[in-house]
């Protein structure tokens, strides 16, 4: 008998994050992450809106509001200096860099293009500006344990749009 996906279920998906405009993909997670529905919101309101009643075997296709997410892209994030002022460290497409404002918070940028004479370093996340959609499919449902309802998935680690959003970074450069 199958069981659908409802608050306190354990559940497992593989997905993926691809472009609409132009069917790029920018992760691809083949190795189930396990999350409790209704433990926390981990995938997203919408993302979980859109599992509930699902069950093991099915394939979903999630548009995502990338905008509502992360706001709109703010080009004054975006900077782009001589490749003699970066240190070499920062030379290289997909390395992290944080740095802080004014007031001592720390903001991540990602290096995004590197070329013979310049560095480009981009505060934006790097799904803004762009139109995509999740395509999950469930691996497992079945009733959670009391230390999955208590970590809210795996006892392992759970799920994160951070996670996600590190993956695509990894697959798209």
């Amino acid at each position: 008998m199958s069981e659908f996906i409802q608050e306190s279920k354990y559940v497992e998906l593989i997905y993926k994050v691809i472009d609409q405009k132009t069917g790029a993909v920018f992760s691809n997670i083949e190795y189930p992450v396990g999350y409790v529905h209704g433990a926390n919101d981990v995938l997203g309101k919408e993302v979980l809106a859109e599992l509930e009643g699902r069950e093991e075997g099915d394939i979903i296709e999630i548009k995502v509001d990338v905008e509502k997410l992360y706001g709109p892209r703010d080009e004054a994030l975006v900077f782009i200096d001589k490749i003699e002022n970066v240190p070499e460290e920062y030379r290289k497409v997909g390395t992290k860099v944080t740095m802080e404002n004014k007031d001592g918070q720390p903001k991540e940028f990602l290096v995004t293009k590197v070329d013979d004479g310049t560095v480009t370093i981009d505060g934006n996340n790097p799904l803004c500006g762009r139109d995509v959609k999740f395509i999950l499919e469930v691996t497992l449902v079945r009733d959670a344990t009391i230390e999955e309802m208590e970590a809210g998935g795996t006892t392992d680690s759970e799920p994160s749009l951070d996670e996600i959003l590190d993956n695509v970074n990894a697959t798209k450069h």
